[in-house]
């Protein structure tokens, strides 16, 4: 519906919105003394925050090169997948190693194993889609699709970063708590850093591409309705809102909140985008099998979502 932009003059709005104004605005809403609370919270942890902030930006970016060149049904399945598995495995070996041995353990496990199966379906489901129905933005011929191969795994090891910042950056969220901050809002001020340094890595290749493509006038009327920014800002504010919502849930999920958590969000992301894939006409003209591969693959994602909760109980 914004069809007199570009990507990137889309994606900085989205990006300045979600990234950079809304966590920044929340942190200062419901985190008092905010500065006091940065300033006094370790160097280590810090950084951490601010490296694996950073990481996610690359992979955002990467996230959409990715997709261009292998398609949205698998590119998005072949990302999911490894965000899903790397966010949550790393930091139990890292952080919580004496629980993998335990039924907690064998439950993320089994879940994970799930949550794998489950979007490789949605996977193959999407790309026989895009087979039926081929949109012209993918490109063509088998180098084109190991190019495309590699950028979405590396756009999911590094997507996986923003759990890494949560989880390892906990020890940020623990001196909010002490500092009197009700515990669902404790992860704020750990978000405003870790989407910051984030924003610096998708705002910097939007400002390379508006530069070499020459597609700065489009901010300028009449190419800039109203209604392009606000649909931008909507865009930057609802991904930012998921993240609160995962922190959230996490929080309350217990020591493995966000081990457990993250494969839950990921497959629930796999089957609201299939939803909306069949609201939108979006798999019109797909055959029966097609259809058949994506219902099984959200299928076994809901079955992984029990099991994961189950072990987690």
């Amino acid at each position: 519906r914004m069809q007199d932009w570009k990507w990137e003059n889309t994606w900085l709005v989205y990006s300045v919105s979600g990234l950079l104004v809304a966590p920044w605005a929340l942190a200062w809403m419901t985190v008092p003394h905010l500065e006091d609370l940065i300033s006094q919270a370790p160097s280590p942890v810090l950084l951490k925050v601010l490296l694996f902030g950073f990481g996610w930006g690359i992979g955002s970016v990467l996230f959409g090169l990715g997709v261009t060149r292998l398609g949205l049904g698998l590119g998005y399945g072949v990302i999911l997948g490894i965000i899903a598995t790397v966010g949550s495995l790393l930091p139990l070996v890292f952080l919580h190693p004496d629980r993998i041995w335990t039924r907690q353990g064998y439950a993320l496990f089994a879940g994970m194993l799930l949550v794998i199966i489950g979007i490789a379906f949605c996977a193959i489901a999407g790309r026989k889609r895009e087979r039926e129905i081929p949109p012209q933005t993918i490109g063509k011929g088998q180098s084109a699709f190991v190019v495309g191969l590699v950028i979405c795994i590396l756009a999911g090891v590094f997507s996986a970063m923003l759990n890494f910042a949560f989880t390892f950056g906990a020890e940020l969220q623990q001196q909010a708590i002490s500092a009197g901050v009700r515990p669902a809002m404790a992860a704020n001020a750990l978000w405003a850093l870790t989407l910051t340094t984030g924003f610096l890595a998708n705002a910097g290749y939007c400002v390379y591409l508006l530069c070499r493509n020459r597609t700065w006038h489009l901010y300028a009327p009449p190419n800039a309705p109203i209604a392009y920014w606000a649909s931008g800002s909507l865009m930057g504010i609802l991904c930012f809102a998921s993240f609160i919502v995962y922190g959230m849930g996490a929080i309350f999920l217990g020591p493995l909140g966000a081990i457990v958590g993250w494969p839950l969000f990921m497959s629930m992301s796999m089957i609201t985008a299939n939803a909306w894939g069949f609201l939108t006409a979006e798999w019109k003209g797909a055959s029966r099998s097609s259809y058949a591969y994506s219902l099984v693959g959200i299928a076994v994602l809901v079955c992984a979502i029990v099991v994961i909760s189950s072990g987690n109980r």
